[in-house]
């Protein structure tokens, strides 16, 4: 039974200290690509969707290049199973004409927002290219493309295209990319006519995605509970993984203390009944002409009348 108690004693502190927080993944099942021009800036809005496959550990830290000319995302956020949406703390770092931005979910749905300034215009004629770096292995991944209000003539290469009209109205037109293997960079070309420079956001009553959750995350509240466990200037992490480490090194102190008592009270000597009382203990052989009490068993001596320990007569046969 004690070393059962010690195994899973251990087994619970390695599982404590462990850093499963900072697991990496490189597969995501399907990734969905807006890309919506002259929304609510002049600019192209892009906003990805991200579903993880079922088998992935969470959390899990993944980070995603974005053009550098972007700066900060315009959201990061997890998405509850009401949908509602979360922000998500990340990370950024500059790599060249790319910024590495790095986050770790907890939810198995994301969302990510960021406003791309490579929209050209020269006239009428509207032109942008999309960039997808090849950070994971994707299984399904699907780029949208909004059509601006009072745009006419879209194009989008390489083909082929599928054009629906979404429930906001808004004309979208949809390119299947299908599996993509990590590493494996491609583009997408758009033009489009658009003499105005009216964004779509003025002619609409929806927003580019849903509210931010005003209650937050566990991380969110935990927090606000115990500020010290998240500095500002770095990551929730940082400081989490030390007391975790504290709490095990507890754990096993303990557990050893428990054990050196255990071993103490098993070494004390245990108290052995007399020969004359254990029911399997042979009797004194009785040499011939001895006399015994019969009352309290003590031999007699030769001509003793009375038992020496008890004082009862003796028979003398």
């Amino acid at each position: 039974m004690l070393k059962w108690f010690l195994s899973f004693l251990f087994l619970a502190a390695l599982l404590i200290a462990s850093p499963a927080y900072s697991q990496d993944m490189s597969r995501l099942s399907v990734l969905e690509v807006d890309l919506w021009p002259e929304y609510d800036r002049p600019s192209v809005l892009v906003i990805y969707h991200i579903t993880l496959p079922p088998e992935t550990t969470l959390p899990t830290v993944m980070t995603f290049r974005l053009p550098a000319a972007a700066g900060e995302p315009n959201a990061v956020a997890a998405q509850q199973p009401n949908g509602q949406l979360f922000s998500v703390d990340y990370q950024i770092q500059i790599n060249g004409e790319w910024e590495l931005v790095t986050f770790t979910a907890t939810l198995p749905e994301i969302q990510m927002e960021y406003y791309d300034p490579g929209l050209q215009k020269d006239g009428s004629q509207n032109s942008y290219t999309y960039n997808w770096p090849g950070d994971y292995d994707v299984d399904q991944m699907v780029v949208q493309t909004q059509l601006p209000v009072s745009a006419t003539d879209m194009q989008i290469t390489p083909g082929p295209v599928t054009q629906q009209t979404g429930g906001d109205g808004m004309s979208y037109y949809i390119k299947e990319i299908g599996s993509v293997a990590k590493d494996q960079s491609f583009s997408i070309d758009i033009t489009y006519q658009k003499a105005s420079n009216q964004l779509s956001i003025e002619t609409l009553q929806v927003q580019p995605s849903a509210p931010l959750s005003p209650t937050g995350t566990w991380r969110d509240k935990l927090r606000a509970a115990m500020p010290w466990m998240f500095p500002e200037s770095g990551s929730a992490y940082q400081i989490l993984p030390w007391i975790l480490g504290l709490l095990a090194l507890v754990l096993i102190f303990g557990g050893g203390y428990w054990y050196w008592r255990s071993g103490r009270q098993e070494q004390t000597p245990k108290r052995h009944r007399s020969r004359a009382s254990r029911p399997d203990a042979e009797e004194p052989a009785v040499a011939a002409g001895d006399i015994y009490c019969y009352q309290c068993g003590k031999r007699a001596n030769p001509g003793d009348s009375f038992c020496r320990s008890c004082g009862t007569r003796l028979r003398v046969e």
